[in-house]
């Protein structure tokens, strides 16, 4: 799944006209939260989502009509019985935005925000020109954004729970890195090429150093000693969140026996979530991955987004 900044380099360098609609402000129930973003292009496709259905049908209108006369536009759009109606579009907030027909200009801001090799802030000023915030400070902003690189994702072990959860977080936002000392598992048979890969003796494996960015790590060896080994070092490691796969008894197995050794304090184990993974009652390879990569979800919220998130509604497809 692309990140939705992917989109830009590949739609300029098709050079077929199109117009950036974002939300930038909401109200109340919306199917979308401020900062979605699409692409319309001139022959009617759309790339990202506004909210779908009938809403998103409006502003696709009204970028078809600023790709002709080249015009940005902002709009103001209430939700409510009478907007849509036949869809069943009910959400009852308001959404608000701007439709940039001339958004290829910032070229070059497009390429570097989709690289996302360090924490950069863009903007549009009132008069719809896009610029980096740190550059052109003072004035009005109709809309600003700040993009950071992806949360980096370790998981230690190829096996068959990583090749079922890396495909997921990679498509989620995760930089996903497999460790394990297996190059018959760990290689791109088995994992997208997106994938990085750090394969090498554990002993060496476990000297790796943090990435810059927040990290998220999750321990699925093969065994039960692997998974102990891994986690000796990484529960000393700054991680947002750390999780290994086992049952109960492993947990109380594994954490008894890193207390008595001094591996670990009790508030050290408490950190780490095992058995990983939301409690959907899944038993399947992919039941499990979908339940470990809800809770990253989770986690990463409970850590990033700080605000509350508005009531949203359902969008149409």
């Amino acid at each position: 799944m692309s990140r939705f900044f992917d989109y830009l380099p590949a739609a300029l360098a098709e050079g077929q006209p199109f117009a950036l609609g974002i939300i930038s402000s909401i109200k109340g129930s919306s199917p979308q939260k401020k900062g979605a973003k699409a692409l319309f292009f001139a022959d009617g496709r759309i790339q990202g989502t506004l909210g779908g259905g009938c809403l998103e049908a409006e502003i696709q209108d009204r970028a078809r009509r600023a790709l002709v006369t080249q015009e940005p536009a902002t709009f103001d759009l209430v939700l409510d019985h009478d907007f849509g109606w036949d869809d069943g579009l009910i959400c009852g907030g308001k959404v608000s935005g701007v439709i940039l027909p001339h958004a290829a200009q910032a070229a070059e801001i497009w390429q570097k925000l989709a690289r996302r090799e360090q924490t950069l802030r863009w903007g549009i000023k009132s008069d719809f020109n896009i610029a980096w915030v740190e550059e052109a400070a003072g004035g009005e902003w109709l809309y600003q954004e700040t993009v950071s690189p992806p949360c980096a994702l370790w998981i230690g072990g190829a096996g068959h729970v990583a090749q079922a959860v890396t495909p997921l977080a990679l498509g989620l936002d995760f930089e996903v890195t497999v460790f394990d000392d297996r190059p018959a598992l760990a290689n791109t048979q088995y994992f997208s090429s997106a994938t990085r890969f750090r394969v090498n003796s554990w002993e060496k494996l476990l000297q790796e150093p943090m990435p810059k960015q927040p990290a998220f790590g999750l321990v699925v060896t093969r065994g039960h000693q692997h998974d102990a080994r891994v986690l000796r070092d990484w529960i000393h490691r700054p991680f947002e969140f750390l999780g290994m796969i086992g049952s109960s008894r492993k947990r109380r197995l594994i954490f008894t026996q890193f207390v008595e050794d001094k591996i670990a304090t009790e508030e050290q184990l408490a950190r780490v979530a095992c058995p990983v993974g939301l409690d959907i009652l899944a038993h399947s390879v992919p039941e499990i991955a979908v339940s470990i990569v809800a809770q990253l979800i989770q986690k990463r919220a409970e850590k990033f987004n700080s605000r509350a998130r508005s009531c949203v509604c359902e969008s149409a497809v």
